[in-house]
């Protein structure tokens, strides 16, 4: 099992967006240096928690401060880009990084941010214009000759050119056909996954509750099946709120009290409730709506604890789940609580996954 980052990116209101920025980027270097295999960084619009609007400007930076970690959009928003604006700074960043960048591609989940472009997500616009957008950005990446689309979202194409001037499009991937792709799911089958699994893409679940974590690999599989591609469950990342310190209590302590506590207090249960999804942080579909809290989600749902006990609960996550490829650290704002969130995130790394290598080894 690799560890990867997932970064919405998160921040408290009051953050000033050079120093949220400047705070990712050096999370990203520390990721690096600590041997995590691959970072995702989010793209929103209306959301002043979460406000990068332009994760492969971060993903930029890093590239040129890093070495080995794989870094990708997570997701670009499609709905809200033209497709040939987008597919060329793709292939942009696959050439800069020397082959290290991924895709994450996504409809669009906020209806502020549907409503900021004049999208009608209610009608399912948003999902339509991702795959028209995705599958002209392929024919850009793939086609080797001119080529005029006309849609029903957009319209435009590989013109002839002017060669003998040197004007014809150009760019095509460094990585062949093309970078990796990914998409996420939240809701319970559901049907971005199922998507996933019918174009062959990287499923994310970025979900907490067992039950939608199970519902999300049978929807993908369904998807593969459907398509007859081969599905593998190396990749299938699933996200999770991590916690690590000596002590249980410690560690208990400090996701409720620091950023993490104060992030789901304040935005994420409430945003959840609002948009009826707060079934994907249940341990159990029989709790009540009222009894998820932050305390809550730290006894039954995140990973918190000791080593010995995050080792215990990932555990059984897995069993519950079924195996899967990469575990996702869902990061957030710790400028006020660096050197404790690191030191969690380096005993993830150096303590709590080196277990799982050792039970699969011996079982092979």
């Amino acid at each position: 099992m690799d560890l990867g980052f997932f970064m919405m990116p998160n921040h408290p209101p009051h953050r000033d967006y050079r120093e949220g920025h400047e705070h990712d980027l050096d999370t990203l270097v520390f990721g690096d240096r600590l041997g995590v295999k691959e970072g995702w960084v989010g793209e929103h619009f209306t959301c002043r928690r979460e406000p990068v609007p332009c994760p492969d400007i971060l993903i930029s930076q890093a590239f040129l401060q890093t070495k080995k970690i794989m870094l990708g959009a997570g997701a670009f928003l499609l709905p809200y880009h033209l497709p040939a604006e987008l597919a060329h700074r793709v292939c942009w960043l696959d050439h800069i990084s020397g082959g290290r960048f991924m895709v994450g591609i996504g409809a669009g989940g906020l209806p502020t941010d549907c409503e900021l472009f004049g999208v009608d997500g209610a009608a399912g616009e948003n999902r339509d214009k991702m795959v028209e957008a995705f599958d002209l950005m392929v024919k850009f990446w793939t086609s080797t000759g001119p080529f005029e689309h006309k849609g029903k979202h957009y319209k435009g194409g590989r013109p002839v050119g002017m060669p003998d001037m040197g004007l014809a499009y150009h760019l095509t991937p460094f990585t062949k056909p093309y970078p990796k792709i990914a998409i996420a799911g939240l809701s319970q089958a559901s049907p971005t996954l199922r998507f996933a699994g019918l174009r062959g893409f990287i499923p994310m679940s970025l979900a907490w509750s067992p039950d939608y974590l199970k519902s999300h690999w049978e929807a993908y599989v369904e998807g593969a099946e459907a398509a007859g591609k081969p599905v593998e469950r190396r990749n299938w990342r699933v996200g999770c709120e991590i916690y690590i310190a000596e002590t249980d209590a410690e560690a208990r302590r400090r996701i409720c009290e620091g950023s993490v506590g104060e992030n789901w207090r304040n935005y994420m249960i409430p945003l959840l409730k609002k948009l009826n999804f707060l079934g994907a942080c249940k341990h159990d579909q029989s709790v009540p709506d009222s009894d998820v809290t932050v305390e809550y989600l730290a006894d039954k749902v995140w990973i918190v604890g000791s080593p010995k006990t995050a080792i215990e609960k990932l555990g059984r996550l897995r069993q519950q789940v079924g195996e899967f490829g990469t575990l996702l650290q869902v990061i957030y704002d710790h400028v006020d609580e660096k050197t404790a969130y690191r030191e969690s995130l380096t005993a993830l790394h150096d303590e709590v996954l080196p277990a799982f290598d050792r039970i699969e080894a011996a079982a092979q």
